[in-house]
Formats: structure tokens, sequence, C-alpha cells
């Protein structure tokens, strides 16, 4: 059974526009998903990538373009300036790392119901209420919040150290048990291929 072990930021706008694509392909080839939320200005400083408050101007700029252009391939609402942003992504990703391991719903729907209300429903991740609510629309127990929140916050850090060793540098980024390595959800189609054995 293929496996693919996905690297992401919570507060990526370029992970929320991977939308649900990623478990439609994996639910495709019969694969299973290991979701490793990560601090992603932490692997930014750790490999080589640039803070947003230290690019030049001239990414910066395009940066937005390309956002706008992929919502609209994508068909997907996105708020490029959203209210609450910068955001702290840790107690969000806390929360998909408890509910991964509680079960019991439907983990790709939490995962990006945390990412669309960044990016498209102006809602603060950072707050417990936001997570909770996020968690019933997926299935889960909103408890799961509470739940394991020092084991959680240790395997946020192991997730950081995991992706720098096997080559992660940004967000999302998918890696599949033949250590195929696909950086962007603009790379999913070719994640797709590689399962299906066509490259």
């Amino acid at each position: 059974m293929p496996h693919i072990e996905y690297f992401f930021s919570t507060v990526s706008p370029f992970t929320y526009l991977a939308g649900q694509r990623l478990e439609e392909i994996a639910a495709k080839h019969g694969a299973t998903i290991a979701y490793k939320p990560l601090d992603i200005g932490a692997l930014f400083a750790r490999s080589g990538g640039t803070a947003m408050k230290d690019r030049h101007p001239n990414r910066l700029a395009y940066r937005l373009q390309e956002l706008r252009r992929q919502a609209a391939k994508a068909r997907m609402p996105i708020n490029l300036q959203p209210a609450f942003w910068p955001v702290n992504g840790a107690p969000a990703a806390y929360a998909i790392i408890a509910a991964q391991k509680d079960g019991g719903g439907d983990l790709g729907n939490f995962v990006h119901s945390i990412l669309r209300a960044t990016w498209a429903e102006e809602k603060d991740i950072s707050q417990d209420e936001v997570i909770r609510a996020c968690l019933v629309e997926a299935g889960f127990d909103a408890d799961v919040a509470d739940k394991g929140l020092f084991t959680a916050a240790d395997t946020y850090e192991a997730n950081l150290e995991e992706a720098i060793a096997r080559g992660v540098f940004g967000s999302p980024f998918y890696i599949t048990d033949q250590d195929e390595r696909f950086w962007g959800q603009d790379r999913l189609d070719d994640l797709d291929l590689v399962l299906s054995g066509g490259i």
C-alpha cells in the first residue's frame, strides 16, 4: 500500500489552495497519509528560505499575483490579505496532531477547514473556539483540542526535525514511501502520476 508523508504549515496559503486533492489522490491509489504539521518560520530559517518580512518587494508582489492566479485555477475563494495573518499556527497544528492520534473524524477535512478559516473565512485559527468548530465540522469531538497538548508540542517539534532531515523546505511538501518529493500544491498532478507509475 503506498504511503505519503505530508509536511505542511497551518498558515500557508499554498497549502490552503491544495484543497483536498491530496486526499482524493490517496483514495484513488489506496495510499495512506501521515499528516505532519510544522513551524514554517523555523523551517525557512533552517533550510535556506526567507521570512516574509525579509523578502524583496518584487517577490512579495509576485507572490500575491501567483496566489490570485492559483486560486482562480482551483476555483477557490481567497483573501490575499486576511484579517488574521500572520497568526500563531501552533494551536491548530497541535489539534491536528491530537486528532490524527485520536481518530474518529475526517482528518483531511479538518486540516482543510483550518486553512480555509484563515484564507477564505476571516477567522483566527489561534483561537480555541475556531479550532473546536473546525473539529466538529470534520466529525471529531471538540474536546480533541484539549488532548495531549504536551505530546502534540513534542510531535510538532519532531515533525520539523524530520522535515529538515528528509529534505523538506516549504509547504505543502509531499514525500512518497519511495522518497519521491514534491513541493507545492501545483505538483499534486506529478504525485498522482508517480503513484500511477506514469513517471
